[in-house]
């Protein structure tokens, strides 16, 4: 990713090349800007990965969050592991396969293995056998902090904007599949009742499995396309499956985005449950996004990872938490929901919402949040970016 991690990389597969050893894996390399591309070819470093076999990717985000095509069938294929230099390593992040392991190690490390070709390659103790059959051992590698001649680059990729934008007009064909001119979003309002619970997400439910990456990334400039994968990785607490959900409208089972459009098709809000640090990972915007669009009003959970919880803030929903954990355990699957005192939202003022289940009996559940009065805003205007056009108008 950075000038440093790919100079100490380097300098291992240096050695590989010198102690006459190829590597065993697959070794990918990730440039984290054209900035950082640029200088390293300048200085050779591209250039010795490329003398072994290296693939050298985009220097781009899309590796890190799973655009990688490792496999035609990612649900079939074998078991296997990666190891990586860069993100996290949640299960089907880097591929889509449920099958593979991922591993987060340091550049060093990563490279020594992709040459080694196994999981317990210790570089600190363990031999090679290299194409002569001779026996090696990797050096202790080096690397430079900052480029010794500096950054550079031709082409960064920044535009600059004319001093007056108010002329001009973006044009996106509407029957493209791949971008979509971003309408903003209705404020939800003050009086939410009749919400239909959507999910309730049992156990780790990340960004990953709100809005999965890999061949969905295609999609991510048409928000009604991509809209199509929201929560498909979560897994539904009453069934323990994924992307299957109740259809309160009709009884029957589908897809969880299919059975959210049937709810927004009627004019209905929906609510999703979740549990412990819902939202953790990347601060995709798309997984709060997505359910917005779909008209989700709420997400009620036992704790968020802090960046999503304020995503979802920003797009004008309802971030809030169970005041009573134990309440998570209350929510049935046929539950509606009716937020009681939403028109008097105001900071450190918990809310509270009737929840009515199939039998006709009730729990009122105290929820707590986090909005300050800016955030409150953005919630009444519809989103952040609402109340900025306002402010700006």
């Amino acid at each position: 990713s950075s000038y440093e991690d790919l100079s100490r990389a380097s300098s291992i597969a240096q050695q590989a090349l010198d102690k006459g050893l190829k590597t065993k894996a697959e070794f990918g390399i990730n440039p984290g800007s054209e900035q950082v591309r640029y200088t390293a070819e300048r200085d050779g470093i591209l250039q010795v990965f490329e003398k072994l076999d290296a693939k050298i990717f985009t220097n781009a985000c899309g590796p890190c969050i799973g655009q990688w095509a490792r496999y035609n069938d990612p649900k079939n294929a074998p078991k296997n592991s990666i190891v990586h230099s860069f993100n996290r390593n949640f299960a089907k992040r880097a591929d889509g396969n449920p099958n593979t392991h991922a591993f987060v190690a340091s550049p060093e490390i990563t490279a020594a293995i992709a040459i080694a070709g196994r999981l317990d390659f210790n570089p600190m103790t363990d031999k090679l056998i290299n194409e002569n059959g001779e026996e090696v051992m990797l050096d202790e590698p080096t690397g430079w902090e900052l480029p010794p001649k500096g950054f550079d680059v031709k082409e960064n990729g920044y535009l600059e904007p004319l001093e007056d934008g108010s002329g001009v007009e973006v044009t996106v064909n509407p029957t493209s599949e791949r971008l979509q001119l971003l309408e903003p979003f209705t404020p939800i309002g003050d009086s939410i009742t009749g919400a239909k619970l959507l999910i309730k997400a049992f156990g780790k439910c990340t960004t990953d499995h709100i809005s999965m990456a890999g061949p969905w990334l295609r999609f991510r400039g048409h928000l009604d396309n991509i809209a199509n994968n929201t929560l498909i990785g979560a897994v539904n607490a009453f069934n323990q499956k994924t992307n299957f959900v109740k259809n309160q409208l009709t009884g029957d089972y589908g897809g969880v985005p299919d059975v959210q459009r049937e709810y927004k098709k009627q004019g209905i809000w929906s609510v999703v449950v979740g549990d412990h640090n819902y939202g953790e990972g990347s601060s995709r915007e798309h997984a709060a996004m997505q359910p917005r669009h779909l008209g989700v009003a709420a997400v009620i959970v036992k704790s968020f990872a802090r960046i999503h919880e304020t995503n979802l803030k920003k797009q004008g929903m309802l971030g809030l938490t169970f005041a009573n954990e134990a309440d998570y355990d209350l929510i049935q699957e046929d539950d509606t929901f009716n937020f009681l005192d939403l028109d008097q939202f105001a900071p450190d003022k918990p809310l509270h919402v009737e929840v009515v289940h199939k039998d006709g009996s009730k729990d009122t559940i105290e929820l707590n949040h986090t909005y300050n009065d800016a955030q409150i805003l953005w919630y009444k205007e519809g989103s952040a970016l609402n109340l900025i056009k306002k402010q700006n108008a």
